[in-house]
């Protein structure tokens, strides 16, 4: 692992960063789920069903959904009666969509806390591995990616969602301009809350682009890498097969 790694637009110790995105977590857990409607207009739950439909979970199956602490991908997965894991390294984030299970009434799921760099579960235990919105801010992407892959069973997926870099001329240009002036502004509005909002903005910005970041999921072994882009690139869809 290199010296320094990325938070944001910064260069810091990679313990640093893991101590500085749990401090944003911890900040932004009780808003949230706000303030992805408010930053994406209400679009972030049409990308989590798309992206739900393509894992296509099945009832008896063990998956993994990792970074997932209010629970917004896990309760999608957990109607087709598989069996969901959710693991989160914020504790803040879990407390969080343990309450929001429990006012849907949504029981059987499971909540633990974990960093994706170092999971405690035993090889070839789960059958699927999703991770939304939350690769981008792991320390060591490659050291999680290794370990996504051994926890998996052969035939096992990956799947991820996560922001990257729009392609369509023009948009790109709007996006950028309403990302850095205005998100944080809304996070000092609706979650008093301007600097983490600022470093979530800067987080997508320092993410590999979509080639870089399927070569990436195939160096940790995976075969049969897709990715599949949404306004232009935007938000994609990562996947990759174990065999």
């Amino acid at each position: 692992m290199t010296e320094t790694v990325s938070f944001g637009y910064e260069d810091v110790a990679p313990a640093e960063k893991t101590a500085r995105v749990r401090g944003v977590f911890s900040n932004v857990a009780a808003r949230y789920d706000l303030m992805n409607d408010a930053m994406s207009a209400g679009m972030h739950r049409l990308w989590k069903d798309r992206f739900v439909r393509r894992v296509k979970p099945r009832a008896g199956e063990q998956i993994l959904d990792m970074a997932g602490g209010t629970g917004d991908i896990a309760f999608r997965l957990a109607e087709s009666g598989a069996s969901i894991t959710v693991a989160d390294i914020n504790p803040e984030m879990l407390a969080v969509g343990v309450d929001r299970a429990a006012k849907r009434g949504i029981d059987g799921l499971v909540w633990t806390e974990a960093n994706a760099e170092t999971l405690t579960f035993p090889d070839r235990f789960f059958d699927g591995y999703t991770i939304a919105f939350g690769i981008r801010n792991v320390t060591d992407i490659p050291a999680a990616l290794r370990e996504a892959h051994r926890v998996l069973r052969r035939g096992g997926r990956f799947y991820c969602l996560e922001f990257s870099t729009t392609l369509w001329p023009g948009f790109a240009e709007i996006y950028d301009a309403y990302s850095h002036r205005l998100v944080p502004k809304l996070g000092k509005l609706l979650a008093n809350d301007e600097d983490s909002y600022r470093y979530l903005i800067e987080s997508i910005r320092r993410f590999p682009d979509m080639p870089t970041f399927e070569r990436m999921i195939g160096e940790a072994g995976f075969v049969q890498t897709a990715v599949e882009p949404m306004l232009g690139g935007l938000v994609a869809i990562h996947s990759g097969w174990k065999i």
